[in-house]
């Protein structure tokens, strides 16, 4: 997909990067809404998930949605997902903790999402985009005007 937004210019993405717990899972559980969306854009993106596994969960469920599962392995999570979508490129990330808050800086388009976890001020001041609900994140690509009225200067 690629978005012309007003006085930024073209922004191209291929790829979305989904942090797990507290952006598309509760207490390591996905949302059912989440699985719908993956599999609608799952067409057009390709779709990572970046976890630490707090719970342990993340492989089985999310076994029938098609997306790649990157677990975390390095001490420091933050610089871990950071390299991860700098590498990638081309990337609409969404994550709520403190450590998204570089991989939503380093991204094309980061969104912060606040859902019942709350989200982290860094994340929140590093993303370019800020929404209520994963739910309203994924609505964003569906619909990218809504990127372009948010984003344009």
């Amino acid at each position: 997909m690629k978005i012309m937004i007003q006085n930024v210019g073209e922004i191209e993405i291929k790829n979305i990067v989904l942090d797990y717990n507290g952006t598309i899972a509760k207490d390591g559980q996905v949302k059912e809404s989440v699985k719908k969306y993956i599999k609608e854009l799952s067409s057009e993106f390709d779709i990572y998930v970046i976890t630490a596994d707090t719970h342990g969960s993340a492989a089985k469920n999310l076994e029938d949605t098609g997306v790649k599962l990157k677990i975390l392995t390095t001490s420091n999570h933050t610089k871990e997902k950071e390299s991860f979508v700098k590498n990638l490129g081309n990337a609409f990330a969404v994550g709520n903790g403190s450590n998204d808050a570089l991989m939503l800086k380093a991204a094309d388009i980061g969104v912060c999402v606040i859902e019942d976890e709350g989200a982290c001020v860094k994340s929140v001041i590093n993303s370019d985009i800020v929404c209520r609900s994963i739910e309203e994140a994924f609505e964003l690509l569906i619909k990218p005007k809504r990127i372009i009225a948010t984003l344009r200067e």
